[in-house]
C-alpha cells in the first residue's frame, strides 16, 4: 500500500477478482455450504439452508423464463426487506435479467419515473408497508391492472410494463401471486436456465440502482455481476467473514448496503443473512442479535444510536457480536467508540463508497489502530485506485483536502440512458468523480471531510461542517447533530446547527455556543442553533441538508 507524498493510492492484492457471474458463484456457494444456514427472515418465520434457498431461487428463475422474460429485460422490485426480495435478486441474476431496485419510500411520481426511465417489463411488488399502499399506488398508475389478465398488462402510463408479480397477497386481478410463479415453469424452462448459465457474461449489466440526486431526477446507476459480486466479496474479506458468521441486516435491501455488502457479502463467504424485520426497528434488531446469536451487525450511524439509546438496550444480550459495518453517512467518532464498547463490536469496520462504485472503495481493517478505525474510513480496497484532486483536476499533496475520485472494477457502466450525466461523472481516464471532499494521509488512510456542495465559505474561510459536528458530538447532552451553511449578506455564509438532544437532557442555544468558545475557531461556531427531534434523511440514513437549509430559510430574516 506504499505510495509517495501525493494523494494517490492503489489497492494491490494477491487475491484475484472473481471472474464469474452471480449465478455461477451462487451455485458454487450452494455446493460448498448446502446444509448451513443461508437466510433467516424473522418476520416471516423463515430459516433456510443454502440448499433450501437454492431450490426456491431456481424454481422462481425458471418461472421468470416461463413468463417470456429474456436476458437484458428489466425487472423492478418494490418492496421492504423479505425473503421474496432475496429470491428475486438471485433468480433475476440467473435469468440474466436486470434487477431494478425501487426505493420502498417512493410515491406515485417517483415510481412512474423509475419504471418508465429504464423500461421495466416486469415488476415484483409488495402489497403494503407502513404508510405505503403499494397495490393502491400501482392501481392508480395502471388502472388496467383491475381488469387485465396476469402477464398481459397494457397500461397507458406504463407502456413497457407487462407483468406484475404481487408478494404476500392477491388483491390485484392483473397480477400474478409471487407463490404461483414457480408453477408456471416446466422442464424446458429449467433447461433454458441451464443453457443461459453458459452464455451470460460477468460484465453484463445486472442491476440498476437509483441514486437520489439532491437536484434533478434520480439517476439509474447500472452495475454488472463483476461490479457487485467482487465488492460484496472484498467487503466480507475485510471483516474476516466465514460460514460460521451470522450477519444481522437491518439496512434496506433496495440499497447497495443491504443487497451487495449484506447479501453478496454473505453469499461469497457462506455466512447467514439475518433480517430482523421489513424495516428498521431498534428492538427487533436487538432481539434478532440475541436470539439468532448474530456475529455481525450492519447499520448507518443513526441506527446504532437508536439501539444504544433505547431504554430497553440493557435487557438484550449482544455478546455474540464481533464485527459489522457502520456506513451510509459519516460515522461520528463518539458513536463508533460507544458501539465498540457497549455492543461488543470490537471488530466493527467503517466503509465508505457510493452506489456508482458498487459501493465500497475504502474500509477500515480489523488490525487498524483504534484511532484510525474511528477517525478515518480506512485504506483503499483491493484492486481499486483513488486519487484526491483540486478544482483544476490535479492530484494534491498527501493530507490536502480535495475531491475523491475512484477507478477500477467497481465503477458502474454508467447511468441508464443518460450519456450526458455519465460523462459528467466518469472522465475519459475512467475515474468516477464522487463529489466528496476527502484527504488521504501519507499512510494511505482516507478521511471524508464532507460533500463539495456542503462546504461553507464564511468570510473567506473554508468551514467543513463535518469537523464542527464531530466537536459538538462530544457534548454529553447531544445525541445527534447536523451542521450546514445559510446565506449571509455580511459573511457570505453563516453556520447553522440542528441539534437532537439525548432523552431528558436540556440545553440552550447559548450553551451550545459557549461549549464551542475557545475550543474551535470563532468562525466555526454556529450562529444559528435549532433543537429538533429528527432530521430529514433518505431511507438509507443520508442526511438531506438541503431540506434543513430550506426549512431554516423560511424562519430567519436575511441577516446582516
Amino acid at each position: 500500500m506504499e505510495h509517495g507524498a501525493t494523494s494517490y493510492v492503489s489497492g494491490t492484492s494477491k487475491v484475484p477478482l472473481i471472474g464469474e457471474t452471480i449465478g455461477q458463484h451462487f451455485n458454487r456457494a450452494v455446493a460448498r455450504w448446502a446444509g448451513r444456514p443461508a437466510l433467516i427472515a424473522r418476520q416471516q418465520g423463515v430459516a433456510w439452508s443454502w440448499r433450501e434457498l437454492a431450490e426456491r431461487v431456481d424454481a422462481f428463475a425458471a418461472g421468470l423464463v416461463a413468463l417470456g422474460l429474456k436476458p437484458g429485460d428489466r425487472i423492478g422490485i418494490w418492496s421492504p426487506n423479505n425473503t421474496e426480495w432475496t429470491i428475486t435478486q438471485f433468480a433475476s441474476a440467473k435469468a440474466g435479467l436486470i434487477l431494478v431496485n425501487i426505493n420502498p419510500a417512493y410515491r406515485l411520481a417517483e415510481l412512474d419515473y423509475a419504471l418508465n426511465k429504464v423500461g421495466c417489463k416486469a415488476l415484483v411488488t409488495a402489497t403494503a408497508f407502513k404508510t405505503s399502499d403499494y397495490a393502491g399506488m400501482l392501481l392508480n398508475l395502471a388502472p388496467e391492472l383491475a381488469t387485465c389478465l396476469p402477464g398481459q398488462l397494457m397500461a397507458a402510463r406504463l407502456p413497457k410494463l407487462a407483468i406484475v408479480i404481487q408478494i404476500g397477497a392477491n388483491t390485484l386481478p392483473g397480477a400474478f401471486p409471487f407463490a404461483d410463479i414457480p408453477g408456471l415453469a416446466d422442464a424446458t424452462h429449467a433447461a433454458e436456465l441451464t443453457r443461459l448459465a453458459g452464455t451470460l457474461q460477468f460484465d453484463d449489466p445486472i442491476n440498476i440502482q437509483f441514486t437520489s440526486g439532491t437536484t434533478g431526477a434520480p439517476k439509474g446507476a447500472t452495475l454488472t455481476h463483476h461490479n457487485i459480486l467482487n465488492n460484496g466479496y472484498f467487503v466480507g474479506e475485510a471483516m474476516a467473514l466465514t460460514e460460521a458468521d451470522r450477519v444481522c441486516i437491518p439496512v434496506p435491501l433496495y440499497h447497495c448496503f443491504g443487497m451487495v455488502m449484506g447479501n453478496l457479502g454473505c453469499l461469497t463467504h457462506g455466512a447467514a443473512m439475518v433480517y430482523p424485520g421489513e424495516g428498521f426497528d431498534p428492538l427487533a434488531t436487538l432481539a434478532a442479535i440475541q436470539e439468532e446469536r448474530c456475529t455481525g451487525l450492519y447499520g448507518v450511524p443513526t441506527m446504532f444510536i437508536a439501539q444504544m439509546d433505547h431504554p430497553d438496550f440493557a435487557k438484550y444480550d449482544v455478546s455474540s457480536l464481533r464485527t459489522g459495518i457502520m456506513a451510509g453517512s459519516p460515522c461520528p467518532i463518539e458513536v463508533m467508540r460507544r458501539a465498540m464498547d457497549r455492543m461488543n463490536l470490537r471488530d466493527i469496520t467503517i466503509a465508505y463508497g457510493m452506489t456508482e462504485t458498487s459501493p465500497v472503495s475504502f474500509q477500515t481493517a480489523l488490525d487498524d489502530p483504534i484511532e484510525r478505525r474511528v477517525a478515518t474510513v480506512g485504506r483503499i480496497q483491493p484492486h481499486l485506485e483513488c486519487k484526491i484532486i483540486d478544482a483544476e483536476g490535479r492530484i494534491v499533496p498527501a493530507g490536502t483536502p480535495g475531491e475523491l475520485c475512484t477507478r477500477g472494477y467497481s465503477v458502474m457502466l454508467g447511468y441508464w440512458d443518460d450519456d450526458e450525466r455519465t460523462a459528467e461523472a466518469i472522465d475519459r481516464a475512467g475515474w468516477m468523480h464522487t463529489g466528496d471532499l476527502a484527504t488521504i494521509d501519507a499512510e494511505g488512510y482516507c478521511a471524508i471531510v464532507g460533500r463539495i456542495k456542503d462546504m461553507v465559505i464564511r468570510g473567506g474561510e473554508n468551514v467543513y461542517p463535518r469537523e464542527v459536528e464531530e466537536f459538538l458530538y462530544r457534548h454529553p447532552a447531544i445525541a445527534d447533530v447536523q451542521v450546514f451553511g445559510l446565506p449571509d449578506s455580511k459573511y457570505g455564509e453563516e453556520l447553522c446547527a440542528w441539534v437532537k438532544l439525548r432523552e431528558g437532557a436540556a440545553l440552550t442555544e447559548d450553551e451550545v455556543r459557549d461549549f464551542c468558545r475557545g475550543q474551535i475557531a470563532h468562525y466555526k461556531i454556529p450562529r444559528y442553533v435549532r433543537f429538533v427531534t429528527d432530521f430529514p434523511m433518505t431511507v438509507t440514513g443520508k442526511m438531506q441538508k438541503f431540506l434543513m437549509r430550506e426549512a431554516m430559510l423560511k424562519t430567519i430574516a436575511p441577516a446582516g
